[in-house]
């Protein structure tokens, strides 16, 4: 619910959205449904609610349009809850904890997070749950109960897997050589698209591309964290992901692919990855080393992985792929020569033809793949 801060008296004109009406007005359940989840009657108008939280008008606008609330005019529709959000946060910019642009940054990280979740969990996690178990019962009545015996442990677990995610998340940080690369930091970065995936959308039913789309989300997710990488976002037919060393981009990559490709219902996969000095902003990456990703793979060969050059000087540089084969089989001779075992490689790097890459000139990318051991 945003609201307008054209004015506050009671002549003032109010822009509503049309799509923010009252619920309880024509669907008693709908109201309470939303007492039983915001665990509060309403009582104020946004104009009181700012007042009682001792926040301006403005800046309590300011906050409620970035967490994407709907505009309701000055309709009776906030909680307790609402004022004592809005309390904290003008409290956190009032004790010099944030400025008053990262308060609003936090509102708008957390409204856009929390909106998508709640968008999946209503449209397939509940939808399912609320199918009227007996002929003759509507879902409306069976939707308040089940929503209140989930809310707790949903809640719960929301908070759990948050504070999870940012114990990870300060960890790295602490981590960090210096303060400019907490926000500016060396990363590999990866997209891997789905090949051909337009042309899926003209063939396939809705409801099977919407599976192969999930398969594909759920499955990339899964493997990404399992190996240590963090999944990005995801956009249909393509992720993206980042890892603080190339070593696991590398082989959440190249697994992603095999995994894929044993998967006769899924489309051919290619991969672009690239390292370097990547900006981090609300959860997502930008920058050069983000754009020569992407461009690496919209030229990617089906079912491989390019990387570029400073992503392989990396692989080479810890020791995970040498720099040619000659360079590896004159190590191996070596350490044979003085009785040592040779050194063990993880990936193969060829290089291919340099190719001019829009936006960003004259790029030499590399194909990557596993190394096979003489003998193995």
């Amino acid at each position: 619910m945003t609201v307008d801060d054209t004015g506050s008296g009671a002549g003032a004109e109010r822009r509503v959205d049309p799509h923010a009406a009252d619920p309880g007005e024509d669907n008693p359940l709908a109201l309470r449904l939303e007492q039983l989840i915001l665990g509060a009657e309403r009582r104020y108008t946004p104009f009181q609610a700012a007042r009682s939280a001792g926040v301006s008008m403005e800046l309590a606008s300011r906050f409620w349009r970035a967490m994407g609330f709907a505009d309701i005019g000055q309709a009776k529709a906030l909680t307790e809850a609402d004022v004592l959000a809005l309390r904290r946060l003008a409290g956190l910019v009032e004790a010099g904890l944030l400025s008053e642009a990262m308060a609003v940054q936090v509102a708008r990280s957390t409204g856009q997070t929390t909106a998508r979740l709640a968008e999946w969990q209503i449209d397939s996690f509940l939808e399912g749950l609320t199918e009227p178990p007996e002929p003759g019962m509507t879902r409306t009545e069976v939707t308040y109960p089940i929503v209140e015996l989930l809310l707790p442990e949903l809640e719960e677990f929301l908070v759990y897997v948050w504070r999870r995610q940012l114990a990870a998340s300060a960890g790295r940080v602490v981590q960090a050589a210096d303060d400019e690369e907490m926000v500016d930091r060396r990363l590999a970065v990866c997209f891997a698209d789905l090949v051909g995936f337009t042309r899926l959308t003209r063939r396939m039913e809705e409801e099977e591309l919407g599976e192969l789309v999930e398969a594909f989300e759920t499955t990339s997710a899964d493997l990404v964290a399992a190996r240590g990488g963090r999944l990005i976002k995801t956009l249909g037919d393509e992720v993206l992901y980042a890892a603080d060393d190339a070593g696991t981009a590398a082989d959440i990559a190249l697994l992603l692919v095999e995994t894929m490709s044993n998967d006769e219902t899924m489309p051919e996969l290619r991969v672009g990855m690239a390292f370097g000095t990547v900006t981090t902003r609300m959860g997502d990456v930008f920058g050069t080393t983000v754009n020569l990703a992407s461009r690496l793979t919209s030229i990617a060969p089906r079912d491989a992985v390019l990387v570029d050059s400073a992503f392989a000087e990396e692989l080479i540089r810890t020791g995970d792929a040498p720099a040619s084969e000659a360079e590896a089989a004159e190590a191996a001779a070596a350490a044979e020569k003085e009785g040592e075992e040779p050194p063990k490689y993880r990936f193969a790097l060829q290089p291919m033809w340099q190719r001019p890459v829009r936006g960003l000139g004259v790029v030499e990318p590399w194909l990557l793949s596993r190394r096979q051991e003489p003998g193995d």
